[in-house]
């Protein structure tokens, strides 16, 4: 546990840090390999041209040798002619006395070969580095000898290296630096977003994130950002009228049945009144109650915690089973049409949507109802029509939201407008769909319902 706090706590927090640290890791090791190759091939370079230059002296001296030249040898800067057993036949006047190679060295020559060695070469004796070129005059077994001081050239080299060596911290310095600038530059919008985001309450619903210009990554973020809000915005303008109808709904049954019992205590000399008030204070609550149970299935709807109870269920059956008992309640006359139909349903749940479609219907002032159940390929579709005057034409995208209802009145007559949403939410919950329109075959208000049928 200690150790994974500490490596939290040792990766910095800022993700344009982390960026920087990452990128200058990447260039530091990119940068010196750059110039370690350049150094290296700078180094060749000048060894390449060394020796190029005493091959040409070289080629030059052993042309005059073949000649009997030998004072061409006396005349290099540094070049030395030995015999085949390692006997100076002729050496240049600035190395007079002095040799090159040992006797040994030079019968190891058997071909032209470049070292580099350190002699007494210098003024006094002193150590001088030099670059050897050594080659095989001719069959006679001579061996001669050309060198340069390479001293300056190794100076050069490691004055270059210096130079490097100094050069790369500055410019990986340089390279963070305009880093973390361009990161600031190219994140300063996403700071904007993070402090208008932070600034943003439920009760500014309406305030949005700056528009970042251009096509990028965080222009497409602003964007998405932007369009989540807005569909926040409207959930929230969703639930804050659920919220208000729902405490309107409450308030006149609340209302009223507080009235009954003021009324019913006011009057207890009279037992009849009594009666009346509390016979209504229980229609009151009875209707409570059923709204109460409505916005509960609702509620568990919309968290996904709907159950329900699948078994066989023939629909047809079903319906003319529920039609009896509706149109007596309601006062449809209710038709029923269609073959068995065998989904895997929740029955108790259909008969709430055929009670709700009929308390809809009848509401509405319809007098005949007509229930259709058809088997289509992979679904069976219930159809219930009515012959009232259908759903008003601005209301049809809307019929199946909450406190939804035809008429401008909330009346206890009316219903809640709950109806067509348990609809929904219960044909939902068992994977099927359902749609409104107006038409035939009765002329009102059709709601169609579609369940996955058992194959």
């Amino acid at each position: 546990m200690k150790t994974a706090e500490v490596t939290v706590r040792l990766s910095p927090a800022s993700i344009r840090t982390r960026l920087v640290l990452l990128f200058g890791a990447g260039t530091s090791v990119v940068l010196l390999l750059s110039l370690a190759l350049l150094y290296v091939a700078l180094h060749r370079q000048l060894g390449k041209a060394v020796d190029a230059d005493l091959t040409a002296r070289s080629d030059d001296l052993v042309a005059s040798v073949r000649a009997d030249d030998l004072n061409a040898v006396k005349s290099d800067p540094m070049a030395q002619l030995y015999d085949s057993d390692g006997t100076p036949l002729a050496t240049a006047d600035s190395i007079r006395g002095r040799t090159l190679l040992t006797p040994a060295q030079v019968r190891a020559v058997r071909r032209t070969s470049a070292t580099s060695t350190t002699l007494p070469l210098g003024a006094d004796d002193e150590p001088l580095r030099v670059r050897l070129l050594s080659r095989p005059v001719d069959r006679s077994g001579w061996v001669l000898t050309v060198a340069l001081p390479s001293a300056g050239i190794e100076r050069a080299g490691d004055q270059q290296l210096n130079v490097l060596l100094v050069a790369a911290p500055l410019m990986i310095a340089a390279l963070a630096m305009l880093c973390w600038l361009l990161l600031r530059a190219a994140l300063r919008p996403v700071d904007a977003l993070t402090r208008q985001a932070a600034a943003i309450s439920t009760l500014d619903s309406e305030r949005r994130l700056p528009v970042v210009p251009g096509d990028d990554e965080i222009a497409r973020l602003s964007a998405t950002l932007n369009g989540m809000l807005a569909r926040l915005s409207v959930a929230f303008d969703r639930e804050r009228a659920f919220v208000d109808d729902a405490s309107h709904e409450l308030r006149t049954p609340i209302a009223v049945l507080r009235g009954e019992i003021d009324l019913a205590l006011a009057a207890l000399d009279n037992p009849e009144e009594v009666r009346q008030s509390l016979l209504a204070a229980q229609g009151q609550v009875a209707r409570l109650s059923r709204l109460a149970e409505d916005l509960l299935l609702l509620a568990r709807e919309r968290d996904g915690s709907l159950v329900v109870h699948r078994e066989p269920v023939d629909l047809t059956d079903l319906v003319k089973a529920e039609a009896g008992v509706l149109g007596r309640v309601t006062g449809l006359r209710i038709d029923v049409r269609g073959d068995p139909v065998i989904v895997e349903a929740d029955a108790d749940r259909l008969r709430q949507v055929l009670t709700n479609l009929a308390a809809n219907s009848a509401a509405a002032g319809a007098g005949t109802a007509r229930v259709t159940v058809v088997r289509e390929p992979m679904v069976a579709r219930i159809e219930w029509a009515d012959d009232g005057p259908g759903i008003p034409p601005d209301l049809l995208d809307s019929a199946f939201e909450r406190f939804v209802r035809g008429g401008p009145s909330r009346t206890p007559s009316t219903g809640a407008g709950l109806g067509l949403s348990i609809v929904r939410a219960v044909v939902t919950a068992h994977a099927g769909t359902a749609d409104l329109h107006n038409g035939p075959p009765l002329g009102g208000a059709v709601v169609t319902v579609r369940l996955p049928a058992v194959t």
